[in-house]
Protein backbone atom coordinates (compact mmCIF):
# COMPACT_ATOMS: atom_id res chain seq x y z
CA UNK A 1 0.00 0.00 0.00
CA UNK A 2 3.17 2.41 0.75
CA UNK A 3 3.91 1.93 -2.87
CA UNK A 4 0.06 2.51 -4.08
CA UNK A 5 0.33 5.84 -2.02
CA UNK A 6 3.46 7.04 -3.78
CA UNK A 7 1.83 6.56 -7.08
CA UNK A 8 -1.63 8.06 -6.05
CA UNK A 9 0.10 11.00 -4.53
CA UNK A 10 0.92 12.19 -8.39
CA UNK A 11 -2.23 11.45 -9.85
CA UNK A 12 -4.00 15.03 -8.00
CA UNK A 13 -1.21 17.04 -7.10
CA UNK A 14 -3.11 19.45 -6.35
CA UNK A 15 -5.72 17.97 -4.15
CA UNK A 16 -5.51 18.61 0.07
CA UNK A 17 -3.78 15.83 1.85
CA UNK A 18 -3.12 16.86 5.35
CA UNK A 19 -5.66 19.24 6.79
CA UNK A 20 -5.40 20.85 10.46
CA UNK A 21 -7.92 22.49 12.33
CA UNK A 22 -7.62 26.63 12.95
CA UNK A 23 -8.89 28.55 15.95
CA UNK A 24 -12.11 28.38 14.67
CA UNK A 25 -12.19 24.46 13.49
CA UNK A 26 -12.40 25.67 10.01
CA UNK A 27 -9.64 23.05 8.07
CA UNK A 28 -6.58 24.20 6.59
CA UNK A 29 -4.41 22.26 4.08
CA UNK A 30 -1.26 21.45 5.52
CA UNK A 31 -0.08 19.75 2.43
CA UNK A 32 -1.40 18.99 -1.18
CA UNK A 33 -0.89 15.83 -2.75
CA UNK A 34 1.97 16.27 -4.66
CA UNK A 35 3.91 18.88 -2.13
CA UNK A 36 3.57 15.11 0.62
CA UNK A 37 5.17 13.38 -2.73
CA UNK A 38 8.18 16.08 -3.22
CA UNK A 39 9.06 15.98 0.38
CA UNK A 40 9.13 12.65 0.25
CA UNK A 41 11.34 12.32 -2.64
CA UNK A 42 13.25 15.37 -1.08
CA UNK A 43 13.75 13.39 2.04
CA UNK A 44 14.84 9.66 0.01
CA UNK A 45 18.08 12.02 -1.80
CA UNK A 46 18.80 13.41 1.60
CA UNK A 47 18.66 10.20 3.54
CA UNK A 48 20.57 8.62 0.70
CA UNK A 49 23.21 11.33 0.78
CA UNK A 50 23.95 10.61 4.07
CA UNK A 51 24.78 7.65 3.33
CA UNK A 52 21.59 5.09 4.88
CA UNK A 53 21.23 1.92 2.53
CA UNK A 54 19.14 -1.11 2.78
CA UNK A 55 18.85 -2.84 5.55
CA UNK A 56 19.68 0.29 7.61
CA UNK A 57 18.14 1.59 10.46
CA UNK A 58 16.54 5.11 11.08
CA UNK A 59 15.58 6.68 14.58
CA UNK A 60 11.75 8.76 14.01
CA UNK A 61 11.21 11.16 16.61
CA UNK A 62 8.60 13.97 14.29
CA UNK A 63 5.50 14.64 15.14
CA UNK A 64 2.07 12.91 13.21
CA UNK A 65 2.13 14.92 9.48
CA UNK A 66 3.55 15.57 6.16
CA UNK A 67 7.17 15.14 7.56
CA UNK A 68 6.75 12.36 9.64
CA UNK A 69 4.76 10.33 6.56
CA UNK A 70 7.32 12.01 4.03
CA UNK A 71 10.32 10.51 6.12
CA UNK A 72 8.54 6.88 6.44
CA UNK A 73 7.59 7.13 2.31
CA UNK A 74 11.10 8.30 2.00
CA UNK A 75 12.46 4.99 4.20
CA UNK A 76 10.36 2.68 2.39
CA UNK A 77 11.67 3.37 -0.64
CA UNK A 78 15.31 2.88 0.51
CA UNK A 79 14.75 -0.30 2.03
CA UNK A 80 15.73 1.32 5.29
CA UNK A 81 13.92 0.41 8.49
CA UNK A 82 12.28 3.11 10.72
CA UNK A 83 12.51 2.84 14.94
CA UNK A 84 10.36 5.06 15.99
CA UNK A 85 11.30 6.72 19.00
CA UNK A 86 8.96 8.53 21.99
CA UNK A 87 11.18 11.08 23.12
CA UNK A 88 9.06 11.66 26.09
CA UNK A 89 9.99 7.96 27.61
CA UNK A 90 12.72 9.86 29.22
CA UNK A 91 16.60 9.80 28.34
CA UNK A 92 17.46 6.48 30.48
CA UNK A 93 14.49 4.77 28.46
CA UNK A 94 15.25 6.26 25.03
CA UNK A 95 19.09 5.43 25.81
CA UNK A 96 18.15 1.85 26.31
CA UNK A 97 16.00 1.73 23.35
CA UNK A 98 18.53 3.19 21.15
CA UNK A 99 21.49 0.96 21.45
CA UNK A 100 18.75 -2.13 20.66
CA UNK A 101 18.19 -0.36 17.64
CA UNK A 102 21.51 1.12 16.67
CA UNK A 103 20.01 3.50 13.81
CA UNK A 104 22.56 5.03 11.61
CA UNK A 105 20.75 8.54 12.25
CA UNK A 106 18.24 9.86 14.12
CA UNK A 107 15.70 11.91 12.48
CA UNK A 108 13.36 14.51 15.27
CA UNK A 109 11.71 17.44 14.83
CA UNK A 110 12.37 20.44 17.54
CA UNK A 111 9.58 19.29 19.53
CA UNK A 112 10.54 15.85 20.11
CA UNK A 113 14.36 17.22 20.73
CA UNK A 114 13.02 20.12 23.70
CA UNK A 115 10.73 17.02 24.84
CA UNK A 116 13.83 14.92 24.88
CA UNK A 117 15.67 17.38 27.32
CA UNK A 118 18.67 16.50 24.80
CA UNK A 119 18.66 18.71 22.20
CA UNK A 120 21.44 21.08 23.27
CA UNK A 121 24.19 17.87 23.31
CA UNK A 122 22.78 17.14 20.48
CA UNK A 123 23.61 20.47 18.55
CA UNK A 124 26.71 20.54 20.17
CA UNK A 125 27.99 17.79 18.61
CA UNK A 126 25.16 16.68 16.52
CA UNK A 127 25.62 13.14 18.14
CA UNK A 128 23.83 11.37 21.46
CA UNK A 129 25.54 12.77 23.87
CA UNK A 130 24.50 10.02 26.13
CA UNK A 131 27.33 7.72 26.94
CA UNK A 132 28.61 5.17 25.94
CA UNK A 133 26.18 5.69 22.92
CA UNK A 134 27.92 8.24 21.06
CA UNK A 135 28.73 5.73 18.12
CA UNK A 136 25.28 5.21 17.38
CA UNK A 137 25.03 8.18 14.77
CA UNK A 138 24.30 11.56 13.78
CA UNK A 139 21.11 13.56 14.28
CA UNK A 140 19.09 15.50 11.97
CA UNK A 141 16.24 18.09 12.31
CA UNK A 142 13.01 17.81 10.40
CA UNK A 143 11.53 21.15 9.73
CA UNK A 144 11.83 24.12 11.58
CA UNK A 145 15.10 24.08 13.62
CA UNK A 146 14.97 25.95 17.44
CA UNK A 147 18.02 27.42 19.11
CA UNK A 148 19.78 24.07 20.32
CA UNK A 149 18.67 21.48 17.97
CA UNK A 150 20.63 19.54 15.36
CA UNK A 151 21.83 20.65 11.95
CA UNK A 152 18.60 19.90 9.78
CA UNK A 153 17.95 17.06 7.49
CA UNK A 154 17.32 19.10 4.14
CA UNK A 155 15.34 17.29 1.10
CA UNK A 156 17.51 17.26 -2.07
CA UNK A 157 16.87 16.38 -5.69
CA UNK A 158 18.55 13.79 -7.49
CA UNK A 159 18.17 9.84 -8.42
CA UNK A 160 17.86 7.71 -5.39
CA UNK A 161 17.74 3.93 -5.23
CA UNK A 162 14.43 2.13 -5.39
CA UNK A 163 13.82 -0.83 -2.92
CA UNK A 164 10.39 -0.90 -2.54
CA UNK A 165 9.84 -4.51 -3.89
CA UNK A 166 11.71 -6.13 -1.04
CA UNK A 167 10.02 -7.74 2.08
CA UNK A 168 12.89 -6.35 4.78
CA UNK A 169 12.00 -4.78 7.71
CA UNK A 170 9.44 -1.93 7.63
CA UNK A 171 9.37 -0.52 10.98
CA UNK A 172 10.68 -0.67 15.09
CA UNK A 173 7.66 -0.16 17.30
CA UNK A 174 8.45 -0.39 21.31
CA UNK A 175 6.23 -1.46 23.24
CA UNK A 176 7.09 -3.04 26.72
CA UNK A 177 10.09 -3.63 28.36
CA UNK A 178 12.68 -1.67 31.39
CA UNK A 179 15.57 0.10 30.87
CA UNK A 180 17.63 -3.13 31.09
CA UNK A 181 15.54 -4.99 28.83
CA UNK A 182 13.47 -2.97 26.25
CA UNK A 183 11.12 -4.90 24.05
CA UNK A 184 10.75 -3.40 20.14
CA UNK A 185 8.24 -5.03 17.27
CA UNK A 186 8.97 -5.66 14.19
CA UNK A 187 6.90 -5.36 11.05
CA UNK A 188 8.45 -6.51 7.56
CA UNK A 189 6.62 -5.03 4.65
CA UNK A 190 4.82 -7.44 3.68
CA UNK A 191 2.96 -7.68 7.55
CA UNK A 192 2.94 -3.82 7.30
CA UNK A 193 1.02 -3.84 4.09
CA UNK A 194 -1.78 -6.68 5.51
CA UNK A 195 -2.45 -4.64 8.27
CA UNK A 196 -2.88 -1.37 6.37
CA UNK A 197 -4.94 -3.18 3.75
CA UNK A 198 -7.21 -4.57 7.08
CA UNK A 199 -8.09 -0.88 7.99
CA UNK A 200 -9.01 0.09 4.13
CA UNK A 201 -11.34 -2.75 4.52
CA UNK A 202 -12.72 -2.41 7.31
CA UNK A 203 -13.67 1.90 7.33
CA UNK A 204 -13.78 1.56 2.77
CA UNK A 205 -12.32 5.44 3.06
CA UNK A 206 -14.14 7.51 0.13
CA UNK A 207 -12.09 9.40 -2.30
CA UNK A 208 -12.11 13.18 -1.56
CA UNK A 209 -14.02 13.38 1.58
CA UNK A 210 -12.04 14.00 4.70
CA UNK A 211 -10.60 11.32 7.36
CA UNK A 212 -10.02 12.18 11.34
CA UNK A 213 -7.11 10.60 12.45
CA UNK A 214 -3.58 10.69 13.22
CA UNK A 215 -2.12 7.23 13.11
CA UNK A 216 -0.17 5.97 10.49
CA UNK A 217 -2.25 3.13 9.66
CA UNK A 218 -4.52 5.75 9.66
CA UNK A 219 -3.03 8.33 7.05
CA UNK A 220 -1.79 5.42 4.68
CA UNK A 221 -5.26 3.59 3.47
CA UNK A 222 -7.01 7.35 3.58
CA UNK A 223 -4.53 8.77 1.15
CA UNK A 224 -3.82 5.79 -0.99
CA UNK A 225 -7.57 5.44 -0.68
CA UNK A 226 -8.27 9.53 -2.26
CA UNK A 227 -9.01 11.05 0.99
CA UNK A 228 -7.90 13.56 2.74
CA UNK A 229 -6.76 13.24 5.74
CA UNK A 230 -7.12 15.49 8.96
CA UNK A 231 -4.98 15.62 12.22
CA UNK A 232 -7.53 15.70 15.46
CA UNK A 233 -7.18 18.98 17.01
CA UNK A 234 -5.70 18.79 20.13
CA UNK A 235 -7.84 20.71 22.96
CA UNK A 236 -11.45 19.32 23.36
CA UNK A 237 -13.37 22.69 22.25
CA UNK A 238 -11.00 22.84 18.80
CA UNK A 239 -11.79 19.06 18.10
CA UNK A 240 -14.95 19.41 18.42
CA UNK A 241 -15.55 22.66 15.99
CA UNK A 242 -12.98 20.57 13.70
CA UNK A 243 -15.72 17.60 13.95
CA UNK A 244 -18.02 20.18 13.26
CA UNK A 245 -16.78 22.07 10.62
CA UNK A 246 -15.05 19.53 8.89
CA UNK A 247 -17.67 16.55 8.74
CA UNK A 248 -15.45 13.32 8.49
CA UNK A 249 -16.52 10.20 6.99
CA UNK A 250 -14.70 8.28 9.35
CA UNK A 251 -12.86 9.18 12.42
CA UNK A 252 -10.24 7.14 14.52
CA UNK A 253 -10.02 8.81 18.01
CA UNK A 254 -8.44 7.28 21.30
CA UNK A 255 -11.12 6.76 24.23
CA UNK A 256 -9.94 9.41 26.24
CA UNK A 257 -10.23 11.86 23.17
CA UNK A 258 -13.66 10.48 22.72
CA UNK A 259 -14.71 10.97 26.57
CA UNK A 260 -13.07 15.06 26.03
CA UNK A 261 -15.09 15.31 23.06
CA UNK A 262 -18.63 14.13 23.93
CA UNK A 263 -18.38 15.94 27.20
CA UNK A 264 -18.20 19.07 24.78
CA UNK A 265 -21.92 17.92 23.22
CA UNK A 266 -21.19 17.71 19.69
CA UNK A 267 -23.12 16.71 16.48
CA UNK A 268 -21.22 14.03 14.89
CA UNK A 269 -21.38 12.59 11.71
CA UNK A 270 -20.11 9.73 9.92
CA UNK A 271 -18.68 6.65 11.36
CA UNK A 272 -16.30 6.49 14.42
CA UNK A 273 -13.34 4.35 15.33
CA UNK A 274 -11.95 3.82 18.78
CA UNK A 275 -8.88 1.85 20.21
CA UNK A 276 -5.93 1.41 21.80
CA UNK A 277 -7.67 1.36 24.83
CA UNK A 278 -10.03 -0.47 26.40
CA UNK A 279 -13.85 0.51 24.21
CA UNK A 280 -17.09 0.22 26.58
CA UNK A 281 -20.51 -0.26 24.86
CA UNK A 282 -21.33 2.27 26.93
CA UNK A 283 -19.21 5.14 25.37
CA UNK A 284 -19.81 3.71 21.94
CA UNK A 285 -23.77 4.00 22.55
CA UNK A 286 -22.60 8.05 23.74
CA UNK A 287 -21.08 8.35 20.38
CA UNK A 288 -23.96 6.53 18.16
CA UNK A 289 -26.60 8.83 20.76
CA UNK A 290 -24.31 12.24 19.14
CA UNK A 291 -25.04 11.11 15.57
CA UNK A 292 -22.64 9.17 14.49
CA UNK A 293 -24.05 6.72 12.02
CA UNK A 294 -21.93 3.47 13.29
CA UNK A 295 -19.68 3.51 15.94
CA UNK A 296 -16.85 0.82 15.90
CA UNK A 297 -14.43 -0.94 18.97
CA UNK A 298 -11.02 -1.96 17.39
CA UNK A 299 -9.29 -4.71 19.09
CA UNK A 300 -5.76 -4.15 18.60
CA UNK A 301 -2.14 -5.03 19.03
CA UNK A 302 1.01 -3.28 18.15
CA UNK A 303 1.98 -6.85 17.32
CA UNK A 304 -1.46 -7.34 14.98
CA UNK A 305 -3.12 -4.19 14.05
CA UNK A 306 -5.83 -4.74 13.69
CA UNK A 307 -7.18 -8.03 15.01
CA UNK A 308 -11.04 -7.63 15.80
CA UNK A 309 -13.23 -5.12 15.60
CA UNK A 310 -17.32 -4.56 16.80
CA UNK A 311 -20.03 -2.29 16.19
CA UNK A 312 -21.69 -0.54 19.07
CA UNK A 313 -25.23 -2.34 18.76
CA UNK A 314 -23.36 -5.76 19.17
CA UNK A 315 -21.26 -4.81 21.49
CA UNK A 316 -24.44 -3.70 24.00
CA UNK A 317 -26.30 -6.68 23.10
CA UNK A 318 -23.61 -8.74 24.25
CA UNK A 319 -25.16 -9.61 27.92
CA UNK A 320 -22.30 -11.86 28.78
CA UNK A 321 -19.22 -11.84 31.33
CA UNK A 322 -16.27 -10.08 30.30
CA UNK A 323 -15.70 -7.55 26.84
CA UNK A 324 -16.73 -8.13 23.61
CA UNK A 325 -14.42 -7.09 21.11
CA UNK A 326 -15.59 -8.29 18.43
CA UNK A 327 -14.64 -11.25 15.74
CA UNK A 328 -11.50 -11.08 14.04
CA UNK A 329 -10.79 -9.38 11.03
CA UNK A 330 -10.42 -11.55 7.64
CA UNK A 331 -7.31 -13.71 8.30
CA UNK A 332 -6.92 -13.28 11.83
CA UNK A 333 -6.83 -16.95 13.49
CA UNK A 334 -7.15 -17.12 17.63
CA UNK A 335 -6.46 -19.98 19.55
CA UNK A 336 -6.74 -19.66 23.87
CA UNK A 337 -3.82 -21.89 25.40
CA UNK A 338 -4.44 -23.65 28.66
CA UNK A 339 -3.98 -20.61 30.86
CA UNK A 340 -6.38 -18.98 29.01
CA UNK A 341 -3.91 -16.99 27.46
CA UNK A 342 -5.38 -15.36 24.02
CA UNK A 343 -3.09 -16.32 21.09
CA UNK A 344 -3.10 -14.57 17.46
CA UNK A 345 -1.86 -15.00 14.28
CA UNK A 346 -2.58 -13.73 10.94
CA UNK A 347 -1.23 -12.25 7.98
CA UNK A 348 -0.61 -8.57 9.61
CA UNK A 349 1.05 -9.59 12.79
CA UNK A 350 4.68 -8.80 13.82
CA UNK A 351 7.56 -10.61 12.06
CA UNK A 352 9.06 -11.15 15.78
CA UNK A 353 10.78 -9.21 18.79
CA UNK A 354 13.94 -6.99 18.04
CA UNK A 355 16.96 -9.21 19.15
CA UNK A 356 14.85 -12.53 18.99
CA UNK A 357 13.63 -15.39 17.01
CA UNK A 358 10.51 -15.09 14.18
CA UNK A 359 7.19 -16.11 15.83
CA UNK A 360 4.22 -18.11 14.91
CA UNK A 361 1.90 -16.79 17.16
CA UNK A 362 1.18 -13.49 19.23
CA UNK A 363 0.85 -13.68 22.75
CA UNK A 364 -1.62 -10.94 23.76
CA UNK A 365 -1.11 -11.20 27.24
CA UNK A 366 -4.83 -10.99 27.64
CA UNK A 367 -7.07 -13.76 29.39
CA UNK A 368 -10.07 -14.43 26.82
CA UNK A 369 -12.80 -17.33 25.92
CA UNK A 370 -14.61 -17.57 22.37
CA UNK A 371 -18.28 -16.67 21.90
CA UNK A 372 -18.65 -18.71 19.07
CA UNK A 373 -16.68 -16.82 16.59
CA UNK A 374 -16.27 -13.67 18.68
CA UNK A 375 -13.33 -12.74 21.41
CA UNK A 376 -14.35 -12.04 24.87
CA UNK A 377 -11.53 -10.56 27.35
CA UNK A 378 -11.45 -10.97 30.96
CA UNK A 379 -8.66 -8.46 31.20
CA UNK A 380 -4.60 -8.72 31.53
CA UNK A 381 -3.07 -11.91 32.78
CA UNK A 382 -0.39 -9.69 34.73
CA UNK A 383 -3.71 -7.01 36.19
CA UNK A 384 -5.25 -10.22 38.09
CA UNK A 385 -6.17 -9.57 41.76
CA UNK A 386 -5.68 -12.37 44.41
CA UNK A 387 -8.03 -11.97 47.00
CA UNK A 388 -8.53 -14.65 49.64
CA UNK A 389 -8.01 -17.82 47.72
CA UNK A 390 -10.04 -15.93 44.41
CA UNK A 391 -8.03 -15.24 41.20
CA UNK A 392 -10.13 -12.06 40.07
CA UNK A 393 -9.56 -11.02 36.06
CA UNK A 394 -10.96 -7.19 36.61
CA UNK A 395 -11.59 -7.45 32.33
CA UNK A 396 -14.60 -9.64 33.36
CA UNK A 397 -16.17 -7.45 35.29
CA UNK A 398 -15.48 -3.55 34.13
CA UNK A 399 -17.89 -3.88 31.48
CA UNK A 400 -20.46 -4.29 33.89
CA UNK A 401 -19.41 -0.79 35.67
CA UNK A 402 -20.14 1.36 32.61
CA UNK A 403 -23.70 2.21 33.52
CA UNK A 404 -24.51 5.70 32.17
CA UNK A 405 -23.00 8.70 33.50
CA UNK A 406 -19.76 6.61 33.91
CA UNK A 407 -17.08 8.08 31.88
CA UNK A 408 -14.31 5.07 32.65
CA UNK A 409 -13.99 2.53 36.02
CA UNK A 410 -11.30 0.24 36.84
CA UNK A 411 -11.02 -2.92 39.55
CA UNK A 412 -7.39 -2.65 40.95
CA UNK A 413 -6.01 -4.65 44.23
CA UNK A 414 -5.20 -2.89 47.38
CA UNK A 415 -2.23 -4.62 49.66
CA UNK A 416 -4.11 -5.55 52.96
CA UNK A 417 -0.91 -5.60 54.77
CA UNK A 418 -1.16 -9.85 54.99
CA UNK A 419 -0.29 -10.51 51.50
CA UNK A 420 -3.79 -10.66 50.90
CA UNK A 421 -5.94 -7.81 48.56
CA UNK A 422 -8.72 -5.49 48.80
CA UNK A 423 -10.48 -4.73 45.95
CA UNK A 424 -11.57 -1.08 44.88
CA UNK A 425 -13.71 -0.39 42.29
CA UNK A 426 -12.59 3.51 40.89
CA UNK A 427 -14.90 4.78 39.39
CA UNK A 428 -15.01 8.45 36.86
CA UNK A 429 -18.32 9.96 36.64
CA UNK A 430 -19.25 11.58 33.89
CA UNK A 431 -19.09 15.72 34.15
CA UNK A 432 -22.24 17.06 35.81
CA UNK A 433 -23.09 13.49 36.92
CA UNK A 434 -25.06 13.21 40.69
CA UNK A 435 -22.44 11.05 42.92
CA UNK A 436 -25.65 9.69 44.45
CA UNK A 437 -27.66 8.60 41.52
CA UNK A 438 -24.92 7.18 40.55
CA UNK A 439 -23.85 5.10 43.32
CA UNK A 440 -27.37 3.94 43.53
CA UNK A 441 -27.26 2.82 39.59
CA UNK A 442 -23.98 1.10 40.39
CA UNK A 443 -25.54 -0.91 43.82
CA UNK A 444 -27.23 -3.13 42.02
CA UNK A 445 -24.47 -4.18 39.37
CA UNK A 446 -22.15 -4.26 42.47
CA UNK A 447 -24.25 -7.07 44.25
CA UNK A 448 -24.16 -9.42 40.70
CA UNK A 449 -20.58 -9.74 41.02
CA UNK A 450 -20.30 -12.66 43.25
CA UNK A 451 -17.03 -13.59 44.71
CA UNK A 452 -15.61 -10.29 42.59
CA UNK A 453 -17.80 -8.03 44.46
CA UNK A 454 -15.45 -5.29 45.55
CA UNK A 455 -14.90 -4.24 49.52
CA UNK A 456 -14.88 -0.08 48.30
CA UNK A 457 -16.72 1.98 45.45
CA UNK A 458 -14.34 5.13 44.99
CA UNK A 459 -15.90 7.57 42.81
CA UNK A 460 -12.74 9.65 41.76
CA UNK A 461 -11.14 10.81 38.01
CA UNK A 462 -9.24 7.52 37.01
CA UNK A 463 -5.46 8.21 36.14
CA UNK A 464 -4.05 7.74 32.90
CA UNK A 465 -1.04 7.24 31.16
CA UNK A 466 1.32 6.96 28.23
CA UNK A 467 0.26 8.58 24.62
CA UNK A 468 -2.98 6.79 24.24
CA UNK A 469 -3.88 7.70 27.53
CA UNK A 470 -4.73 4.00 29.07
CA UNK A 471 -6.13 3.44 32.61
CA UNK A 472 -3.13 3.51 34.95
CA UNK A 473 -3.68 0.86 37.20
CA UNK A 474 -0.88 1.21 39.30
CA UNK A 475 -1.68 4.93 39.78
CA UNK A 476 -5.12 4.00 40.78
CA UNK A 477 -4.27 1.53 43.21
CA UNK A 478 -2.51 4.25 45.27
CA UNK A 479 -5.25 6.55 44.47
CA UNK A 480 -7.92 3.56 46.06
CA UNK A 481 -5.37 2.68 48.77
CA UNK A 482 -5.03 6.37 50.12
CA UNK A 483 -9.10 7.60 49.55
CA UNK A 484 -11.03 4.47 49.69
CA UNK A 485 -13.06 3.84 52.56
CA UNK A 486 -12.88 0.11 53.56
CA UNK A 487 -15.37 -1.41 55.95
CA UNK A 488 -13.50 -2.83 58.97
CA UNK A 489 -13.92 -6.27 57.90
CA UNK A 490 -12.68 -7.43 54.40
CA UNK A 491 -15.63 -8.75 51.90
CA UNK A 492 -14.71 -12.28 51.97
CA UNK A 493 -15.19 -13.14 55.80
CA UNK A 494 -18.69 -11.29 55.55
CA UNK A 495 -22.23 -12.79 54.71
CA UNK A 496 -24.54 -11.25 52.53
Amino acid sequence: MLDELATALRRHPDRPAVLTAGASGRPRVRATRGELADLADGYAAALHHHGLTAGDTLGLAVRPGPRALSVLLAAHRLGVRVAVLDPSAGPDVLTARLALARPALVVADAAAQAVAGWARPLAGRARLALPPLADLGPVRTAGPRLPGCAPALRPRSGPTPDRRGDDGDAVVIFTSGTTSRPRAVVHRRSGLDAGMRAVSDLVGPRPDVPVLGGMFFVLVPALAGGAPVALPARSPQALARQVARLRPQASYLTPPQLRALLARNPRLTGRFYSGSAPVSATLLDRVRRAGAEQAWGVYALTELFPAAAVEAREKAAFTGAGDLVGAPLPGVRTRVGPDGRLLLTGPGQAHRYLGEEPHDWVDTGDVARLDGDRIVLAGRCKDMILRGAENIYPGLYEPALHVPGVNLAVLVGVPAGDGDERLVAVVEPEPGADPGRLRAALAPVLARMGAARPDALLLAPVPTSGRSRKPDRAAAAILAAARADFPSTPRRYRRA
